[in-house]
């Protein structure tokens, strides 16, 4: 099963916003989002998608969260759920991090509220465009410094820098490049590690 599955709780005004209560009950096989008072629901990620984003989990785990052999300062998480803004919007990101000033200890919480500095959204066919037009938006409102996109299917990473309210393009990287992306332009990161099968 692929793409996404939303329901539009607004379109009649009589309808209610769709709220955590909506994510809590739906079905343990779905990803469930609350975006602008619609629920999005999608299926579990499939193995290329997994991959790229443990691979990546693994690539920049020891360095930037542990500091083995690199800068350290960074929280990192596995697809992390984030409530963000008054109402809330509820994310699921496949990978966020928080510079250590801002988050020195890992929280004991089942998710999120203050807004990471780096977000990573893996692309699949069925969830590119609500990860573009509707998660991308929601990060720059909520001053997420950076945001990777990455899509294992056409093997590309765009890194975007926040330039004010809106993200600005820095590069787009394809195939087995090797790049230093920010924020973490400290390590060579080596793509073709993100599409290993």
């Amino acid at each position: 099963m692929q793409g996404i599955l939303h329901f539009r709780l607004m379109t009649d005004p009589a309808r209610r916003r769709a709220t955590y209560d909506d994510v809590l009950a739906a079905p343990s096989y779905v990803v469930a989002e609350v975006i602008g008072g619609t629920l999005y629901t999608q299926a579990r990620p499939r193995s290329g998608h997994a991959r790229a984003a443990t691979r990546l989990s693994n690539v920049l785990g020891d360095p930037f969260d542990r500091g083995m052999r690199g800068p350290g300062g960074w929280v990192i998480l596995y697809e992390p759920e984030l409530h963000l803004g008054p109402a809330p919007d509820i994310v699921v990101p496949a990978l966020a991090a928080w510079r250590r000033e801002r988050m020195p200890e890992l929280p004991d919480v089942a998710f999120f509220t203050l807004a990471p500095d780096w977000v990573c959204e893996v692309l699949s066919p069925g969830t590119q465009d609500l990860d573009r037009a509707e998660k991308v938006p929601l990060y720059a409102r909520e001053g997420v410094a950076h945001v990777w996109l990455v899509d294992p299917v056409v093997k590309t990473l765009e890194v975007l820098r926040l330039d004010g309210e809106t993200y600005h393009l820095v590069t787009t990287v394809r195939g087995d490049a090797h790049v230093h992306a920010e924020p973490f332009d400290a390590l060579e990161l080596e793509l073709s590690l993100l599409w290993e099968r």
